[in-house]
């Protein structure tokens, strides 16, 4: 695999940083806020609903989720939903995008040991604005030649950055923790990939089969050990 590798790519949210553990903990308030109207599993379920049908429109990341949210609110009280409900379901989600950008074990290192033989990339989907903010608190904005924030992440997308990058499939890796997003599109059009399980993941992001056979991929338990497949 070294031998053939010129661009490691990265994704961000629960790969470099902590992420999901936030939208899980503003789901649960969120549901605290609506139990006059619905219980939580239901309102889950009617938030997942509208959050999937919502992408095309919006896409994915923090404002998406809120606006999500304040029409979950609006459809499960049929209209009833108080306006300082409202507020307090805008006010969840400043205060999620403003958490803490927290860097998961070992990534700063791990970059500073690939930097010297690799092109490091990130390549993300989100919010614009909301990537860029953690980016730059993360203090490993200086690590990346590039920095790609993707509408989605389907086989043409990546192709499309692959192009842009000037490099063909087989010499580019992608290590993330979604294996719907990070890895399956890549080994798809013929590209390394190196799935971190992160210990909660976004429904959407999950497959059926997570069972895998490419000599081009490998699971991973810490980011640090892609050291071992690199060098």
């Amino acid at each position: 695999m070294k031998d053939k590798i010129k661009i490691v790519g990265f994704d961000a949210d629960d790969t470099l940083w902590v992420n999901e553990t936030y939208y899980r903990q503003t789901e649960d308030l969120f549901y605290e806020l609506l139990t006059g109207f619905i219980d939580p599993e239901s309102c889950g379920k009617k938030l997942l609903e509208l959050e999937i049908k919502n992408i095309e429109l919006y896409g994915f990341g923090a404002k998406s989720f809120v606006l999500s949210m304040i029409e979950t609110a609006i459809e499960v009280s049929q209209g009833k939903v108080p306006a300082e409900i409202i507020q307090r379901i805008i006010d969840l989600g400043k205060e999620q995008i403003l958490k803490p950008v927290i860097l998961l074990d070992d990534v700063q290192q791990t970059l500073e040991e690939l930097k010297h033989d690799y092109r490091l990339i990130v390549a993300t989907k989100g919010d614009l604005l909301d990537q860029e903010r953690k980016l730059n608190l993360s203090g490993l904005a200086a690590y990346f030649h590039h920095i790609e924030i993707m509408s989605d992440k389907k086989e043409k997308n990546y192709l499309d950055l692959l192009q842009h990058l000037d490099i063909k499939p087989q010499e580019f890796l992608m290590i993330g923790n979604s294996l719907k997003s990070d890895i399956l599109p890549v080994l798809t059009i013929g590209g390394y990939a190196v799935h971190i399980p992160y210990h909660t993941t976004w429904i959407h992001e999950l497959v059926e089969d997570e069972n895998i056979d490419n000599p081009k991929f490998k699971t991973i338990e810490k980011v640090k050990d892609i050291l071992g497949l690199l060098q």
